[in-house]
């Protein structure tokens, strides 16, 4: 009996860390071809290179498609979808993989649904049936309609799915593979490596010894003229507690040269001898460095999800995780005010870590995911129940 191929398209580098088992596990399946395609700016330098990473961990890329077009703004990531899926659909003719993997809801992920769609290749889709605050939302939810065979990480997804019509025995509730990523830390949770030494980037190295804070916030795509002004307002309130603090750069949605802007602009005006700024780091680094950081601040869904798990404090920073579900690890500030943001991190700095929330999964998806795809038909034309 052959083996299904299994084109899985990683796009971002948060993206890696969501799949990373999965792929793992597509990989050892005796029934299963890994065809890891990687995309958009999970290749580009300037976000991280997540692709580094990806070769590191042993995973053989099939193909690599250059498809961002810079300038973080609307016009740009609209056009980037569009070269994502001209691009896709040659690699996709190429490699003539049996279904199709995209994960989550970002601009460049529907590019992989739609070449797959048109191309009628079956559709797998992994968390579909989230809420949140901003475009990815609608993204979200055309994949699911664009998908086959929907892999969700909450009970509150899978039924969401469901009331978008699509066949009750097509959509299964795996958990989210970064959770998996999680569970293995807490075996040994230590921050075992010198991030300094380990990944370099810029700026102060303060002693982090007695404690530290981590900020990744990122654009709204919704409100990306907004996006400096915005990311100012969290350096202030980082600034004002003089805290060491590891700051990561952000993704590339529209707004990210305002984000990235208001941060160079911050650094040349103000003596931030107390932060220090990352690209990257390796899924298991970045997990370790959080389990062991006082609290965890911005708009990250790492903030959501892995962190609700490990109990990490988390002050979440505007709309951008509007509407997911939430564990009692984290404060919302809904307004973009220094003093708000900076009385939630007093708070959550001082009440410590919390117990654990298991919403996104129990840390067995990469292994539901491999088998799921192992067994189950992949069927193009369904019946919807509408």
């Amino acid at each position: 009996m052959s083996q299904r191929k299994i084109c899985v398209v990683v796009t971002a580098r948060p993206s890696y860390s969501r799949i990373k088992t999965a792929l793992q596990a597509i990989k050892d399946h005796p029934a299963l071809e890994l065809q890891l395609v990687v995309a958009a700016s999970a290749l580009l330098n300037r976000y991280g290179s997540a692709v580094e990473v990806i070769e590191a961990d042993g995973f053989y890329i099939a193909a690599k498609v250059y498809s961002v077009l810079e300038g973080g703004n609307l016009h740009a990531q609209a056009k980037t979808t569009g070269l994502g899926i001209i691009e896709l659909a040659s690699v996709y003719e190429n490699l003539a993989p049996d279904a199709v993997v995209t994960i989550g809801d970002r601009y460049e992920t529907i590019s992989t649904a739609i070449a797959a769609a048109y191309l009628n290749i079956p559709l797998v889709h992994i968390q579909g049936g989230e809420v949140t605050g901003n475009i990815d939302e609608k993204v979200r939810h055309a994949i699911t309609k664009l998908a086959d065979l929907h892999f969700v990480s909450s009970e509150r997804a899978r039924e969401r799915v469901l009331r978008l019509g699509e066949v009750p025995d097509h959509v299964f509730l795996t958990g989210c593979p970064s959770i998996d990523l999680a569970k293995d830390l807490l075996q040994d949770d230590r921050l075992s490596f010198d991030p300094y030494q380990k990944y370099g980037g810029v700026g102060a190295r303060p002693d982090h010894t007695a404690g530290y804070l981590v900020v990744m916030q990122h654009p709204v795509t919704t409100e990306y003229g907004a996006s400096r002004q915005n990311v100012e307002e969290t350096l202030h309130a980082i600034y004002g507690l003089k805290k060491p603090t590891f700051w990561f750069w952000s993704n590339v949605d529209a707004g990210s040269d305002g984000t990235s802007n208001g941060i160079r602009a911050f650094r040349e005006n103000y003596d931030i001898e107390h932060i220090h700024f990352f690209k990257n780091m390796e899924p298991h680094d970045f997990l370790r460095l959080l389990k062991n950081s006082q609290c965890l601040i911005g708009n990250s869904s790492v903030g959501i999800r892995e962190c609700s798990y490990l109990g990490i404090p988390v002050v979440n920073i505007g709309s951008r995780q509007d509407g997911r579900e939430r564990g009692r690890n984290v404060i919302d500030v809904v307004d973009y005010d220094r003093n708000a943001i900076s009385r939630a991190i007093t708070a959550q700095v001082a009440h410590g870590h919390h117990e654990a929330d298991i919403i996104y999964g129990d840390g067995q998806a990469g292994l539901r995911i491999a088998e799921l795809l192992a067994e189950r038909p992949f069927t193009y034309h369904k019946r919807l129940t509408y």
